[in-house]
């Protein structure tokens, strides 16, 4: 959609090459890099030909997050690096493209509160609620039944608990149907993702989790469900391609044409639906409980699946110790107070201690 957007400014972590490509195509005002040994690198590669301001850290994200009065900020990190930055152009009132769900299930009761101050519009880019989002839009919330997010089931979907015990990292990162970074993959795998989704669709629609649903749907054409109060169900189709609900958020409440393939569905033949396995993949589990117990329980949640996805990756734990590390980090715990953001980083931060100090404990 060339002249559609203005780029007015970007983040990113470490991938200085890509951005400083990006600076030159797109010209922003201002962009943030993690540390600043990526800024001095960045600072090479465009030799002084830019005017682009170059920031770093927390700092940084958050002077991109808000800076230049943005109409739409798009959330995409990993895990809470940028939760203040995020609260902050919330509090701003932008109009938020989130495609970072860690956000929400750290601190959503906050960001939900922030939003209705300020009058911002969180969109979400999430194929999932994306999917609601739009199906959403054929009632009223009063008519709402239930929501249905799907699954894939990921790569180890069938698996007996005597299988997984054998799962390596280099399988756990081969997705069935989307091509994501390590870490949402491997919480794909151990459906620690879905979980997350069950929490952002909570904050996200304000319902109770007791109407919110999950069904594995391998195929992955079917984004997600809602059902009315009469019975009426309605699902959202799509190819596995995260362009069509990037496009939506950007361009809502318009739909814009794209060149896209389009759904094909005589050749995606037959769409199938299961329950998922929780007692082989109890992190689903987990995620409801840590909803349920509420204050900085979320926070809590990622944090100790961060530091036990890092280890599964680096060959320290076994793939089936990731939900047993996040469930012990979660009793130690107990219920943390979460009225300010400060709390929410403590409790992040505190568990990720935790959840080291019993990843010292397991075998490898």
């Amino acid at each position: 959609m060339p002249g559609r957007f203005e780029v007015h400014a970007l983040s990113a972590g470490r991938n200085v090459s890509l951005l400083a490509e990006q600076i030159r195509e797109f010209h922003p005002a201002l962009v943030s890099v993690a540390q600043q040994p990526a800024a001095d690198k960045l600072k090479r590669l465009l030799g002084g030909a830019t005017k682009t301001q170059i920031e770093v850290g927390d700092t940084g994200l958050r002077l991109v997050a808000t800076a230049g009065e943005p109409d739409v900020v798009v959330a995409a990190t990993v895990g809470v690096a940028a939760l203040e930055a995020v609260y902050a152009a919330v509090q701003s009132g932008a109009r938020i493209a989130l495609a970072n769900k860690e956000t929400l299930v750290a601190a959503g009761h906050l960001i939900r509160a922030a939003a209705q101050l300020s009058g911002a519009v969180i969109l979400p880019v999430d194929s999932e609620h994306n999917a609601i989002h739009q199906c959403l839009r054929a009632g009223t919330p009063r008519e709402v039944r239930r929501l249905i997010l799907t699954a894939s089931g990921g790569p180890f979907r069938g698996w007996s608990a005597r299988q997984l015990l054998s799962v390596t990292p280099e399988a756990a990162l081969k997705h069935p149907t989307w091509s994501m970074g390590q870490r949402i993959t491997i919480d794909s795998a151990t459906l620690m993702n879905k979980g997350f989704e069950v929490i952002e669709a909570c904050h996200l629609f304000g319902l109770p989790q007791e109407r919110v649903d999950v069904v594995v749907h391998p195929q992955s054409l079917v984004h997600s469900l809602v059902e009315f109060v009469d019975g009426s169900v309605l699902a959202q189709l799509g190819p596995a391609d995260m362009q069509f609900p990037i496009q939506y958020a950007l361009t809502y409440p318009q739909r814009s044409p794209n060149q896209r393939a389009p759904l094909d569905l005589a050749a995606a033949g037959q769409l199938t639906f299961e329950a998922p396995d929780l007692a082989n993949f109890p992190c689903l589990r987990l995620a409801r409980e840590a909803l349920q117990a509420g204050g900085a329980a979320g926070a809590v949640l990622n944090a100790a699946d961060e530091v036990a996805v890092e280890a599964f990756c680096s060959g320290q734990i076994p793939f089936t110790a990731i939900p047993a590390v996040v469930e012990e980090v979660l009793q130690q715990s107990g219920t943390l107070p979460a009225g300010k953001m400060e709390e929410i980083i403590d409790a992040d931060q505190n568990a990720r201690q935790q959840a080291r100090a019993v990843l010292s404990k397991v075998p490898a």
